[in-house]
């Protein structure tokens, strides 16, 4: 059974709530059906919905497969709004709010910090910056994150690794340049994310080009004090460095390189980049030269899932990343 296959099981024995404000969108209507009618999620379809009912009967789907979310509905939409409010430490008066959900995104958003959904899975119509800016504004950050950024589930054939095939890596796609205190931030909530998604124990390596001092230079120093941040940060995390990738994950290699105890060292199965320069061409290499294939990127740093998908992507790529996204939802509830 693939990692895939895993996961998919894993969503069809507690379907998550997942909001659609691209609901009119082909591609995204098709992966909230089918993903549906498989009960691996509950698809709430946000916008219009005469709109929505007219095109699902217009494609051939049974609109009963769907809750559809009118935005236009003013009873349901004082109830978000109510219960959004209430919370504490949110950022939007119950004013600002309603005028911000008149767009379906917003709507969402607003809907899953109230609890009534678990997850938002946008990006195909939305651009990142959008869909960013509003998990910002309406999710927020958890409690000691300072920046968003993403991971992404690497599995790479012929690769024996302390988790089998399977390895995670970040942050490949979001935070360009990270400073000690974002890239501490990648580390922790990467760690969040392998636990919520695969229930792994997570063991992560600050990767640069050097092993404990063997190298010197401020690459390497950003690196080390991201860890010392880290670390002071969450002290039940195990992660470790700053090590070079062979040290991180190869055994052999670790036990010649790193001369102090270490859970980490030689069998890593989170690796952390320095900058996206490191991160997007080591995920190239991954796919190009191992043959891997590359789950995600998963947005993570937000108090609950927010997923913002490839434009380009497939329906079977959008419906992985749904059910990856609905799994971790499940796993933060734990």
């Amino acid at each position: 059974m693939s990692v895939l296959d895993e996961i998919f099981a894993k969503a069809k024995e507690a379907p998550q709530k997942v909001a659609f404000p691209e609901a009119l969108n082909e591609k995204m209507m098709q992966a909230a059906y089918e993903l549906g009618c498989d009960n691996m999620i509950v698809p709430i379809m946000v916008g219009n919905a005469e709109e929505i009912k007219a095109a699902a009967v217009e494609r051939g789907y049974d609109p009963a497969v769907f809750t559809i979310v009118d935005i236009n509905e003013e009873e349901y939409k004082n109830k978000v709004i109510a219960a959004y409010v209430a919370k504490p430490e949110t950022r939007l008066k119950e004013k600002a709010l309603g005028r911000r959900m008149q767009d379906p995104l917003y709507y969402a958003m607003a809907m899953q910090a109230a609890g009534e959904a678990d997850v938002t899975f946008a990006g195909i119509d939305y651009t990142t910056g959008d869909v960013l800016l509003a998990g910002q504004m309406i999710i927020g950050l958890k409690p000691g994150i300072s920046t968003i950024s993403s991971i992404g589930l690497c599995d790479i054939p012929g690769y024996e690794g302390s988790e089998g095939s399977l390895l995670a890596v970040g942050d490949s796609a979001v935070c360009t340049n990270p400073n000690s205190e974002q890239l501490a931030s990648i580390a922790i909530s990467a760690c969040d994310t392998v636990k919520e998604l695969l229930g792994w124990e997570p063991r992560c390596a600050m990767v640069c080009y050097s092993t404990l001092g063997s190298g010197q230079g401020e690459l390497i120093d950003k690196v080390t004090e991201a860890l010392k941040i880290a670390q002071e940060q969450r002290p039940d995390l195990n992660i470790d460095g700053e090590f070079q990738l062979d040290a991180a994950i190869v055994p052999a290699v670790a036990a010649k390189k790193v001369k102090r105890e270490s859970a980490v060292a030689g069998k890593a199965n989170v690796l952390i980049w320095p900058d996206l320069n490191v991160g997007n061409t080591a995920v190239k290499l991954i796919q190009q030269f191992g043959h891997a294939n590359a789950y995600g990127p998963m947005l993570q740093g937000f108090n609950s899932v927010v997923c913002d998908c490839s434009r380009g992507a497939p329906v079977s790529e959008i419906k992985g990343n749904i059910v990856i996204s609905a799994v971790r939802a499940a796993g933060m509830k734990k």
